[in-house]
């Protein structure tokens, strides 16, 4: 299940990618002064973004499913890997909001506090009792919207997460996606808010 997941998550992310084509001459002429063809990145597409949120509600079962069958060190090991293919704390800062994250820690820039969240047992986020570790085993995607501007994407709605008994939690998500420079999709932005109550 792990490996499918991650392939589930590699798919996900692979993205179009255009090559610019030069004629032979200029081509002949950057290789002289020493250039290289360059890549330009196709605009993300909708379908891509609703495929990645799919991946990271399944990959996120996978971390619970993966600690209830094999203990905290497996499921720590493979929300590692879903970090370091879903998100883009490779190419600098994430604004990385949890859904239950206090201050000071409010905010998770770092893979760090990311991993932190997800599993827990991290001393420097003593507060962290893992969100990933909460017995997921299926969930449900709602966008109220989906906003794309070339090379980035952003969508907002509801994720409803069902834990093994069926009890559901709603949660108000904001993700925000970028080309890597691999053309893969990251999530560069993640919000996510219990929604409010007026009693």
């Amino acid at each position: 299940m792990k490996r499918s997941i991650l392939n589930t998550l590699a798919l996900a992310a692979a993205l179009p990618v255009a090559v610019v084509a030069m004629p032979a001459a200029a081509h002949d002429h950057a290789k002289m002064a020493g250039a290289a063809a360059s890549a330009v990145y196709a605009p993300i597409t909708e379908a891509e973004v609703v495929a990645a949120q799919q991946a990271w509600g399944n990959a996120l079962v996978a971390i619970a499913t993966e600690y209830d069958t094999k203990g905290h060190a497996a499921a720590k090991k493979l929300a590692e890997q879903v970090i370091d293919g879903a998100y883009g704390y490779q190419m600098g800062p994430v604004l990385f909001k949890p859904t239950l994250a206090a201050a000071p820690q409010t905010f998770r820039t770092d893979r760090e506090g990311a991993l932190a969240y997800f599993v827990g047992g991290n001393a420097r986020y003593s507060g962290d009792t893992g969100f990933a570790l909460k017995g997921w085993r299926s969930f449900e995607i709602k966008n109220a919207g989906i906003l794309i501007t070339g090379t980035s994407a952003t969508s907002m709605g509801n994720v409803t997460v069902i834990d093994a008994k069926g009890n559901r939690t709603v949660v108000d998500k904001t993700w925000g996606y970028v080309r890597g420079p691999d053309g893969k999709l990251r999530i560069v932005l993640h919000h996510s808010s219990l929604p409010y109550s007026a009693k």
